[in-house]
């Protein structure tokens, strides 16, 4: 459903007269082997319905059992959040209907959540420190999945029939719930996004999830409201549920802060309601009125006991994490001797730990750093991913920058194999050999090309023996386009230097 026809108001112009205020919920799948309640495993993709018990379905007479590693990863979560962690906390009913939660309620955690009061400092695109506060990080279980067919937005709306799938249907679940994000004015798009950027990276480096935005492994819903310059009663929010890349993150909170003050300055009111986000064009639309904790019934979950966590256990999980995104970041750049603006413009973009993780299998440096913000940034812009999400690894990036360095590869014939490798067609090794794309080192083979090339062109051979090396180009790039780019052209020109001495 489009949102086109939506009254919007100048950015510029909304922060003359609100402050935006924010709050972002972040849902990250835990990475478990299993589900939150029952032993079903928990793999992307599977067969619809395939991966479901009698406990994620919510049949009468199963019983949910609490996944130790899940609990283990909620704790970490909430340690590197540096949250208080509770030693005795509860799981909760979260009563409502909806098509894609079997039981008709969600196991989640209220008003006794493992993790609570903590922080996440981040820093925005010039360098800016910003803390936000967390308020909690709670656990629960995930909802299934809805595919709403014969329409053309994919949504309910104009769609013939629905199908569930609820494989997703108990996944683990931790939900971090920002306190409001005040003050932050033309900048709030770049924290939101500074915001779950830098808690990406965190789940990521923990080991938690895969906090791959584009399966629905994390997954953002963004509140946002505007309260009228020198107020100090916060406005009506809307929730704009499961934005879904870091981009749509920034575009989200723009479009509702444009929305809501033509929404306001036009005499009307903010509806309280939750919103979807149209990656299409990067609008909002109307989804349903949002229930309050009261809607919900809240209550203790009568078949689970307590979550445990002894302080010393939690002192053993503190021991466990690693070292911190940003501090690495610090430690590398010392290491690879970049300035400042450097760092930053590769923290932007997503490319610290992926050229890390190359020079970590062998790659230098220098050379991972420009395969990344180079040759592979385009790939990602060309495929709209973000770096990090593109189907390539760091380890194969070494790989082929080491077949590059021993020679068995040219720059170009490398570019080919990695668009291989993106698109799904294996290992950098396995793409060269069936392709035949290793670097022709016969010189028998490169001679016959040369004299071929010098045959063809005997006036370019004239001027070359006449002292125009230069002209020498022209014999290589023929060689090239003949030995489909497999050939050394360094020594491609010696042999034509060489023949027309």
């Amino acid at each position: 459903m489009s949102t086109a026809t939506d009254a919007l108001m100048d950015f510029d112009e909304v922060l003359e007269k609100f402050d935006p205020v924010m709050g972002m919920e972040v849902h990250v799948e835990l990475g478990t082997e299993t589900k939150m309640f029952c032993g079903c495993p928990t793999t992307f993709g599977g067969a619809p319905n395939s991966q479901t018990c009698p406990a994620c379905l919510g049949l009468p007479g199963s019983l949910p059992v609490a996944n130790a590693a899940a609990v283990e990863s909620a704790v970490r979560i909430g340690l590197a959040l540096n949250c208080s962690i509770r030693e005795s906390s509860v799981f909760a009913r979260k009563n409502y209907f909806y098509p894609d939660q079997p039981k008709n309620y969600q196991i989640s955690q209220y008003d006794e959540p493992t993790s609570y009061e903590g922080y996440l400092d981040v820093v925005l695109d010039d360098g800016t420190p910003w803390r936000v506060e967390i308020e909690r990080a709670h656990m629960e279980e995930d909802t299934g999945k809805s595919l709403h067919v014969g329409g053309s937005t994919g949504r309910i709306h104009g769609a013939d029939h629905s199908l569930l799938d609820y494989n997703r249907a108990g996944v683990p679940l931790v939900e971090i719930v920002s306190k409001p994000i005040t003050g932050a004015g033309e900048r709030a798009p770049e924290v939101a996004r500074a915001y779950v950027t830098a808690l990406r990276d965190l789940l990521r480096a923990l080991g938690v999830s895969d906090v791959r935005m584009d399966q629905g492994s994390m997954r953002c819903d963004v509140n946002l409201s505007l309260m009228r310059s020198g107020a100090t009663e916060f406005g009506t929010r809307t929730e704009t549920k499961n934005v879904n890349s870091l981009k749509s993150v920034a575009q989200a909170v723009t479009y509702e802060m444009r929305r809501q003050g033509a929404v306001l300055e036009s005499g009307g009111e903010v509806v309280q309601e939750t919103r979807h986000f149209h990656e299409s064009d990067g609008t909002t639309s109307a989804g349903r009125r949002k229930e309050t904790a009261e809607d919900y019934r809240y209550f203790p979950e009568p078949d689970l006991p307590p979550v445990i966590c002894k302080p010393e256990w939690v002192e053993e999980l503190r021991g466990t994490l690693p070292e911190l995104p940003w501090v690495r970041r610090a430690r590398i750049q010392a290491e690879w001797g970049v300035s400042d603006e450097v760092m930053r413009d590769l923290v932007n973009v997503g490319a610290v730990d992926l050229i890390a993780e190359t020079a970590d299998a062998g790659a230098s440096p220098e050379a991972a750093r420009s395969w990344w913000v180079s040759f592979l940034a385009q790939q990602a812009n060309s495929r709209e991913v973000e770096l990090a999400d593109l189907p390539i690894t760091p380890k194969q990036v070494a790989e082929v920058i080491g077949l590059v360095d021993d020679g068995k590869l040219t720059n170009k014939l490398a570019q080919q194999v990695v668009v291989a490798v993106l698109d799904g067609e294996g290992e950098p090794a396995q793409i060269v050999a069936e392709r035949g794309l290793e670097v022709v080192r016969d010189d028998s083979a490169l001679q016959k090309a040369v004299d071929d090339a010098l045959a063809a062109n005997p006036d370019i051979a004239e001027k070359i023996r006449g002292g125009k090396v230069q002209a020498a180009g022209k014999i290589v790039g023929d060689v090239m386009k003949a030995t489909r780019g497999q050939a050394d052209p360094a020594r491609v020109k010696e042999l034509v230097l060489a023949a027309c001495s």
